[in-house]
């Protein structure tokens, strides 16, 4: 047990003093505050430092104050500003950037709201569709006005349908649930996807380094391939949650310095704050089982190549296998209930992703969900074993490797020894 802790410590501290590790989580902490504070940053960088003018020429002599209203409900930082001067000299105006843009409102044959609206740019803005919104509005409530319809009947139109739906399955989850939960469902997908892509490398690299430094044989002669492989898995499942503890920190500090109008929104909209703890609880399990199986793989997959360049073409069928499910439970945030989703669920190589899926937004039965966890569990012991076997041979192996072929070679090999 003391051969495990030491290749366990020798692991972990080693990776978590590496440049690599250090610069790496740097980058993601400096991201999440950058976006964090990407407002400030985007108007730095566009030098927006007040409202947005539009200089407006209103041939009508009745619109401007009727948009102007509209607007401001939306937007308060958009002041439509009355102009003084031609249509060129407007357009002049805008050239010289003394305004954001300029609008020319009138009637049209119809007696109905028009308009031409002028801008640098030849990209539709945020501007432009918003005023081209507010104008289509009051065109509607114009064109209403002119066939006679009163106003009660004119928001009795515009009204949204009355449509309730109701799930006669009591245990069903109502939509505003389903909403709530699919934000953490995809925070956990997202970050078991990358835990097995990166941490998973991060094994199969750290053994193809040993094995290319020629420290392996004496590392193993001093700890059994099996101690070896599985203090590599545990060391490198501690780094991730090192990792992992530190960008939730910096994440959660940057949230309560903010306003307690945007944390409670951040919450709810992610659904944090009304989310059951079993889902929680399921998150922690089909998390840490998901690991165990993948890097099981990568260090198996690992032990059999003898250079680093060549870790990456190896684990490329076990990166394939994550993104199919990865892409298949993205897919499955709308389609929950669809067969082949319920199907997968039962594959250990997706359940891990598909099955919290389906626990997090569906009323799953518990055999369903036993059943699951009992196939991936199974896996990953049949994975242990034959992983613990082939990396017994594959550690010992030198020379290009590039082919699941020597499966079998390291597996004769093991035998041997």
């Amino acid at each position: 047990m003391n051969k495990f802790w030491t290749v366990l410590s020798h692991t972990y501290m080693t990776r978590l003093k590496s440049k690599a590790f250090i610069i790496t989580t740097l980058i993601v902490l400096l991201f999440i505050v950058a976006l964090a504070n990407l407002p400030s940053i985007i108007d730095t960088f566009t030098g927006k430092d007040g409202a947005d003018q539009i200089a407006v020429i209103d041939e009508s002599n009745e619109l401007l104050e009727v948009l102007s209203e509209s607007v401001a409900e939306l937007d308060e930082s958009i002041d439509l500003i009355p102009f003084k001067g031609t249509e060129e000299e407007g357009k002049e105006a805008v050239r010289e950037e003394e305004f954001s843009g300029f609008l020319v409102l009138y009637l049209d044959e119809q007696k109905l709201p028009a308009a031409t609206y002028y801008e640098n740019s030849a990209v539709s803005s945020w501007l432009e569709m918003m005023i081209q919104q507010q104008l289509q509005q009051i065109k509607v409530e114009t064109a209403m006005k002119q066939a006679g319809v009163d106003e009660v009947t004119f928001a009795a139109i515009q009204e949204d349908v009355t449509f309730e739906k109701i799930a006669l399955d009591e245990a069903a989850k109502t939509d505003e649930e389903l909403d709530q939960t699919r934000g953490i469902v995809y925070i956990m997908l997202f970050v078991l996807y990358m835990a097995v892509v990166v941490y998973g490398q991060m094994i199969a690299t750290d053994v193809a380094t040993e094995k290319s430094s020629r420290v392996m044989e004496i590392l193993i002669s001093s700890a059994s391939p099996v101690t070896h492989m599985f203090a590599k898995i545990i060391g490198i499942a501690l780094l991730g949650l090192t990792q992992i503890v530190l960008i939730f920190i910096v994440g959660y500090n940057l949230i309560l310095t903010k306003s307690q109008e945007f944390t409670g929104d951040f919450f709810e909209v992610f659904g944090f704050d009304t989310i059951s703890l079993n889902i929680y609880f399921y998150a922690i399990l089909f998390f840490i089982l998901g690991y165990l199986l993948y890097a099981t793989i990568a260090a198996m997959l690992g032990s059999l190549v003898s250079r680093v360049e060549d870790v990456q073409y190896l684990l490329m069928p076990m990166i394939f296998l994550v993104m199919i499910a990865f892409f298949i439970a993205i897919f499955g945030l709308g389609m929950p209930e669809a067969k082949f989703i319920t199907i997968t669920s039962f594959i250990p190589f997706f359940s891990p992703m598909i099955m919290f899926l389906r626990v997090g937004m569906l009323d799953v039965p518990v055999w369903q969900v036993i059943t699951s966890i009992g196939l991936l569990v199974m896996t990953i012991v049949l994975l242990a074993i034959l992983g613990a076997r082939i990396y017994k041979g594959g550690v010992l192996m030198y020379g290009a490797s590039r082919s699941l072929k020597d499966f079998k070679k390291a597996f004769m090999l093991s035998k041997k020894n």
